[in-house]
Formats: C-alpha cells, sequence, structure tokens
C-alpha cells in the first residue's frame, strides 16, 4: 500500500513491516512526508527515502544502507534491534531508533502470565481437560507467595516486575551490572552478583538485550548453578537462554520447567525442547497486543518526525540521547561547533593526530557529547567525499586515526560560555576560541594567540604575515588587481614588528592564483582560502 501526501512532499519514509495503521496517523498526517508500504526488494528506487521504518522481519544490513544514500534514520517499532547492523548505520551516518516504552506493559504482563501459568501448570491441565480427562493430582503447583524472582536485567520491564512481584509478596532478587545499589533499595529489590541471584531464586527471568555479553548467559555452566527445582522464563531475546542446555537441565529435572516466548531460531523449530511437558511457550507474542502495536508506531512515527526536521532523537541507540529541553539549551553551540569544526579544517591543511574540545561557562555543566561530535563532524566533512554528521563522525576519525576527547573548564575569559578547540598535528599544535551570542549568532574570537572577532560564514582569506609597515597596502593592491572586495579586515599581532593574522571577509570566492600571489609577498607567511558555503 501506497500512502502520499496530498502536496509536494520533502522526504519519503518507507514502512518495510507491517505496522499499526492509527499508530503511523502523524507519519500519514504530514504534509510534508510520503509514507511508502512495501518491502525493500519491492520497491522501485529506494534512494529517494530519508527514513526507514521496521520491525523484526526487515534485515537492516550494510547491503540496504548503501541503496538508501539518503537515509537518515532507522525506527525499529519496538525494542530488540537484532535485525539492524548498528555498526554499518553508524558508519553511514544513520540514527538507529527504538521505542523501548511502548510495548513495556505487554511485555510485563505476558512475563508474569506466563510465570503464573508456569508455576500452576495451567496449560498442561487445560489440554488435559480438553481431552476429556480429570487428573487434579498431575497439575499440583505451587504459590507465588514467598518465593524468590531472580531478574536478570532491571530495565523497564524488569522494574515493572519487581512491582508487579511485591503485590504477590515475591522476594525479587536482580543483577544488572549498571544497576547501583542506591536505585536498587528505591525499586525495592536486592542487588546480587550474577552466581549469587542463579543461586538463591526460585524463578530466574531475564530481560536484558541480546549482545556478545549476554549470548548464552543462561548455558550450560550457569544452569548447573541455579537451585534444584528453578524456573526459566525468557520472554527478551531467543539465544540469550541455550536451548540445547535447557534441555538438558530439563531432561535431568534440575530445572522444573520454563515458559518461552522467544527463541534462538524464528519460527522455532526446536520441538524437542517445545514438545516437553515442562516447557510453556507462545510464538514472541509478548509484546503483540493491541495497544502495544499501536504505542511503539506511534512513538517511532513521532520520532522520525522530529529528526526529519532537525531536532534530536530521544531514543537514539547509536547517537547520546538528549531531551528536547536540554536540546533548546545547547542547540547555539550545535552551530558553533559544526562552524568552527568547519573553519579549522580550513584552516589546518595538515595531517591531525588528536583533537581536544573544552566548554567552559553555562554550557560545561550540560551534556556537551553531540557539541564535541559535532565539532568533528565539521572538521571531518571538507576532508573526506563521505557524508559526515553526528553519528559516524566518530567512527570516520578513528578510521583516520584522529582521536578526540572532550572537556569542562571553569574558565571563560569573560564570556558567558566559552568553546575552546586544541588541534595537535604534524605541523604543530592550532587553537581556537569561539563563542555564541544572542542575535549575532556564532562568533571565533581567538585564532592561537591573536584575539579577533570573527563572523564565520561566506569567503574568508586567513593571512599569516609579519607586522611591518604597508603589508597591509600590498595586500590591498594585489586583491584589486584581482577584482576581489574587501568586505571586512580583523587584524591581530603579539607585539609590534612581530607576528600578526589578518582575516579577511571578501565578497567571492578566491582563486588558487589569489592565494598564490599573496604567498609570494615578502612578508606573507601563508595564506588560505576559506569557505563557508557547506
Amino acid at each position: 500500500m501506497i500512502v502520499k501526501a496530498d502536496v509536494e512532499t520533502s522526504y519519503a519514509v518507507l514502512v518495510a513491516d507491517t505496522m499499526n495503521e492509527d499508530g503511523l496517523l502523524p507519519l500519514i498526517k504530514n504534509e510534508n512526508i510520503e509514507v511508502v508500504q512495501g518491502k525493500p526488494n519491492e520497491v522501485d528506487d529506494l534512494s529517494r527515502f530519508s527514513a526507514l521504518l521496521v520491525r523484526s522481519a526487515t534485515q537492516v544490513d550494510a547491503s540496504l544502507l548503501e541503496q538508501m544514500p539518503e537515509l537518515k534514520i532507522v525506527a525499529r517499532a519496538g525494542v530488540g534491534i537484532d535485525n539492524i547492523d548498528l555498526d554499518a548505520a553508524t558508519k553511514h551516518g544513520v540514527i538507529v531508533i527504538n521505542a523501548p516504552d511502548g510495548n513495556t506493559i505487554s511485555t510485563t504482563e505476558h512475563t508474569f502470565a506466563m510465570m503464573m501459568a508456569l508455576v500452576r501448570n495451567i496449560p498442561q491441565a487445560y489440554s488435559s481437560l480438553k481431552n476429556h480427562e480429570w487428573n487434579r493430582k498431575a497439575f499440583q503447583g505451587t504459590e507465588l507467595r514467598g518465593k524468590t524472582l531472580g531478574i536478570i536485567g532491571l530495565g523497564r520491564i524488569g522494574t515493572e516486575l519487581a512491582n508487579r512481584a511485591a503485590a504477590f509478596q515475591m522476594n525479587t532478587a536482580v543483577f544488572d551490572p549498571f544497576l547501583t545499589a542506591e536505585r536498587a533499595q528505591k525499586i525495592g529489590v536486592k542487588l546480587l552478583k550474577l552466581e549469587e541471584l542463579l543461586q538463591t531464586a526460585d524463578i530466574i527471568t531475564v530481560h536484558t538485550p541480546l549482545t556478545k555479553e549476554t549470548e548464552d548467559l543462561l548455558g550450560k555452566e550457569n544452569l548447573a548453578k541455579t537451585k534444584p527445582g528453578v524456573f526459566i522464563l525468557n520472554c527478551a531475546r531467543g539465544g540469550i537462554v541455550n536451548e540445547a542446555a535447557l534441555k538438558e537441565a530439563l531432561d535431568s529435572g534440575h530445572v522444573a520447567g520454563a515458559a518461552l516466548d522467544v527463541f534462538e531460531h524464528e519460527p522455532a523449530d526446536n520441538y524437542n525442547l517445545i514438545d516437553m511437558p515442562q516447557v510453556i511457550a507462545t510464538p514472541h507474542i509478548a509484546a503483540s497486543t493491541l495497544e502495544a502495536q499501536e504505542s511503539v508506531a506511534v512513538q517511532v512515527a513521532e520520532e522520525v518526525i522530529q529528526v526529519l526536521n532537525g531536532a534530536p532523537a530521544p531514543h537514539s541507540i547509536n547517537l547520546p540521547a538528549i531531551s528536547e529541553e536540554l536540546y533548546e539549551k545547547i542547540r547555539p553551540y550545535y552551530e558553533l561547533t559544526s562552524t568552527m569544526g568547519y573553519f579549522v579544517s580550513q584552516c589546518v591543511k595538515s595531517a591531525v593526530q588528536h583533537i581536544d574540545v573544552s566548554f567552559s561557562g553555562a554550557i560545561a555543566h550540560e551534556e556537551t557529547t553531540v557539541l564535541s561530535r559535532s565539532f568533528m563532524a565539521g572538521f571531518l566533512s571538507p576532508r573526506i567525499a563521505a557524508p559526515v554528521n553526528v553519528v559516524n563522525a566518530g567512527v570516520i576519525a578513528e578510521e583516520r586515526g584522529i582521536t578526540y576527547s572532550q572537556a569542562h573548564t571553569s574558565e571563560s575569559y569573560g564570556y558567558a560560555n566559552l568553546v575552546e578547540a586544541h588541534i595537535s598535528g604534524d605541523n604543530g599544535d592550532f587553537i581556537v576560541q569561539g563563542t555564541y551570542i544572542d542575535a549575532y549568532g556564532p562568533r571565533i574570537i581567538k585564532i592561537n594567540e591573536f584575539n579577533v572577532d570573527l563572523i564565520p560564514t561566506g569567503h574568508l582569506i586567513y593571512i599569516r604575515h609579519s607586522d611591518q609597515p604597508g603589508v597591509i597596502g600590498k595586500m590591498g593592491q594585489l586583491l584589486g588587481r584581482h577584482d576581489v572586495n574587501i568586505a571586512k579586515m580583523q587584524v591581530g599581532r603579539k607585539e609590534e614588528g612581530g607576528e600578526a593574522i589578518m582575516m579577511l571577509a571578501v565578497d567571492k570566492e578566491v582563486s588558487d592564483s589569489v592565494i598564490n600571489d599573496l604567498t609570494a609577498v615578502e612578508e606573507i607567511h601563508a595564506a588560505d582560502a576559506i569557505e563557508f558555503h557547506k
């Protein structure tokens, strides 16, 4: 199905997997967006799409990304991103977002339902009764009250499970290497090491993403450490629980039962495990409620619109997430750092090894990671042919052997906010300072030791020269012969008769011949043309 806007559109969005249409209404109703629904291999021209919406079916790999050069964002209508090559997306400068909130309650409720059904043998008793059997003794279960629920991964779903477990008078133990003791106490759970949780929990449920660290987390070795008679649940991602090891533990009786909504291979094919009487299973439906499907679609649709309009992505996976409130605070400095990086790259023509960006003043109290990335994106963009943005700037810098860091300092030299970049390269160090002034925009206020007041825009010439009488006159006459008009001029010097700089704003782009003639003047040591028509 293809849904087109009524007027000429600015962006095309491809919805590759089936999604709740009511949830897509923010996109469909947006007059600047054309929504196309279809598999990537069914679409004639992938190159025109700015956004891609997927669930778990579509594989977003390097090959697909290469066919979508205009792509700005991949939105996963759900939590897991196993089907998205995050490294490839980052290298292509594509933001990846998910919808971590939309299916939290649905998945929590399904997990709790599975846990209750597991310990009370509800599916088995139901199946027996449907076969016209009356066998009450065969399905004796156990209460949840007083049992220890072990939760591996206390994110949103894990936290909601802990809340429900408290209502059932369960004890909750948690393993999460990122959880602080203070937060664990606030939630009312006991924070344990993994081995301690395995040894003490009566029921274990996993709620982590599938990563190199969590794959086979509950494998043969760790399952052997669990309490005899333990129940195992996995409604998170297939592969966190090793299915072969689980079957072996079920066969031996060490694990009393298991409830699975996700599998190593989907559609599930391990029926030797699923057919076991101690196992209850569902076909990856924990998030499959009307409410959840609409919620995740709405969430990613609205966030895609935000990103296409230049706003931040609150749920970015490969970019530091920032709130709209913070974005409004730092937005002027996003422009400043990008502009400074672009300026420095044209001033420093040699190879660079390290860049340090420091922030002082009020801006130093905010999260500035995206600003240091913005500087790097501005710095790299004149140097390479591929698109560079805040998403892939770090990766591209690393590939080219450039390291970068950021710092916060107290010295702002009288400015409300100040950004300083220190560049170390083959030809020594280069330092630039900049600030943002309301109603005037970005300003460069210092280049190395020289104070300036430079508006970084248009056509500039950066000249290093000796502070001698007549130099400015020679320069002016030379530019006049080349029909280059000077709009503004900034001059800075360390001391009378010493080293000095000129920053000239001119009315047109400067050719190589102009630069060559300038550097032929005895007192002029170097000259560079700097352009801001990005």
